[in-house]
């Protein structure tokens, strides 16, 4: 699958929008994967900070998660399979050094939203590109769940959940937020990521 649009994006503004990124069927096995894992109760409130320091705020992000490990299913591998092309490429391209990508499904339900934020921790710089693909099947404008990308000159871009859709923006320059949704909102976040600045002892 040739990444030449997503390169020539995030080198020239930071961010790419790619509609009918994934094929269909692709999509729709993900879809359903996340929705088996959510009937089984595999997913988990969402928190926020991270390791001892890590809290669930329903007041500040609603969705359930679990994270994708290899072998866990074949769908699954597949789409693994496929950001990892992706990084490659990144890395012959832009030379952004990344070395692993790791990602979750995301399921927003009735209600649920996430305030502004950066995907970059302030101690740790490890995550540098955001790639976020989406799975919602026949998702209408009222449906709400866009995701807001606010810019430096103070503009911002709601971007609708469209099935097979992906985003993908540089971690650390961005701020966002995905807007309150009225229906279940499906996706899977993920981030391509390099060895933090501290273990290059830089």
């Amino acid at each position: 699958m040739p990444f030449n649009t997503i390169i020539d994006d995030l080198a020239e503004r930071g961010w790419s929008l790619q509609a009918s990124f994934l094929p269909s069927d692709l999509t729709h096995e993900l879809a359903a994967e996340c929705r088996r894992r959510e009937t089984e109760g595999a997913l988990a409130p969402a928190g926020i900070g991270r390791g001892e320091a890590m809290e669930v705020r329903e007041g500040i992000r609603g969705d359930h998660i679990q994270w994708l490990e290899e072998r866990q299913s074949a769908v699954c591998d597949r789409y693994l399979a496929l950001m990892d092309e992706l990084r490659l490429s990144l890395n012959q391209t832009l030379f952004l050094g990344l070395e692993e990508f790791e990602c979750h499904f995301a399921l927003y339900p009735p209600g649920a939203f996430y305030k502004t934020h950066l995907d970059r921790f302030r101690d740790d710089d490890s995550r540098c590109v955001t790639a976020v693909a989406y799975l919602n099947p026949d998702w209408q404008e009222g449906d709400g769940g866009a995701l807001r990308m606010h810019f430096e000159d103070g503009s911002q871009l709601d971007i609708p959940p469209l099935a097979g859709s992906l985003v993908v923006f540089l971690s650390d320059r961005f701020p966002h937020e995905v807007l309150v949704t009225q229906t279940d909102r499906l996706s899977l976040t993920g981030w391509f990521r390099r060895r933090p600045a501290d273990v290059l002892g830089l």
